[in-house]
């Protein structure tokens, strides 16, 4: 969820090994109707700041990509969100082109990056990528729905890389389950890392790091988690606090009792190249 390590806040933030400062209590309503009003637009996670926190990968996603991308001569950073990942490098290709699918995201982004001289292309997540074959020498991403093989590696230039981090298989799906009950393990089956190098090695790509971590995810209280639902919508599809308000209720009761509901996220770092002919 954010842009990485101490580069920027677009996750859940960081956990600290300091002490919290103890919170006064507020009630299940007060804590729901805050998050119902919080914005949902981006990728931008600092509204969780005291409410929730999420280890880190070891690797340091967003700062690689900004080395790679100073470098690059064109770069495509693919489901941009709102453009505060990419936005985190101090230096771009000279073209850098961004994509994503959601308008409001698109708006976010195109505000956050247009200034910089970086384009952003609207289209869906789903459909063929509107550029030449072999226009680029890096492709990025943090987090895409799902990556497309194909498409990535006929926009690559030969010796071209494809740089992103993805979420991992039955990632958070402690609250996922909290909600939905027992879900299959099939259903998160494509996001396994195993299984994407070999998608990423069927479209011609040559998969030269694959790195898999899990990590450790804390809500505070049910803000936290109400926000992280009306934000991260795939997770509980249809989610709304009147749906789930008994569910709610039962876990808010919980956090208080008990502590800061616990999850994990899983999180892999893929780099592939395109083989020159």
């Amino acid at each position: 969820m954010t842009a990485a390590d101490a580069d920027h806040s677009d996750r859940i933030p960081r956990t600290s090994r300091t002490p919290r400062t103890p919170r006064t209590p507020r009630t299940f309503e007060a804590l729901v109707a805050e998050a119902e009003a919080a914005p949902t637009e981006g990728w931008d996670f600092s509204w969780f700041e005291g409410r929730a926190t999420e280890e880190r990968p070891s690797w340091g996603y967003a700062r690689s990509m900004a080395e790679r991308i100073a470098r690059a001569s064109a770069a495509l950073d693919l489901q941009t969100g709102g453009g505060e990942v990419l936005a985190s490098a101090p230096a771009f290709a000279p073209l850098t082109v961004a994509t994503e699918g959601w308008p409001p995201n698109v708006a976010k982004a195109t505000a956050l990056l247009h200034p910089r001289g970086v384009a952003v292309v609207a289209g869906p997540e789903d459909a063929p990528l509107p550029f030449a074959d072999e226009a680029f020498d890096l492709v990025t991403s943090r987090h895409p729905v799902s990556p497309h093989w194909a498409e990535i590696a006929r926009v690559l230039k030969q010796g071209g890389t494809y740089f992103a981090q993805h979420v991992g298989p039955r990632s958070v799906f402690e609250v996922v389950e909290y909600f939905l009950g027992p879900q299959p393990e099939a259903q998160s089956g494509n996001r396994h890392p195993d299984r994407e190098r070999a998608d990423a090695e069927a479209a011609g790509l040559e998969v030269v790091d694959l790195r898999a971590e899990r990590l450790r995810i804390e809500f505070l209280d049910i803000g936290a988690v109400v926000h992280f639902l009306r934000k991260v919508v795939w997770m509980v599809p249809g989610f709304t606090v009147d749906a789930y308000r008994p569910r709610l209720l039962a876990l808010h009761e919980r956090i208080e009792a008990e502590g800061p509901f616990v999850a994990h996220s899983t999180r892999h770092l893929i780099e592939a190249r395109k083989p020159c002919r």
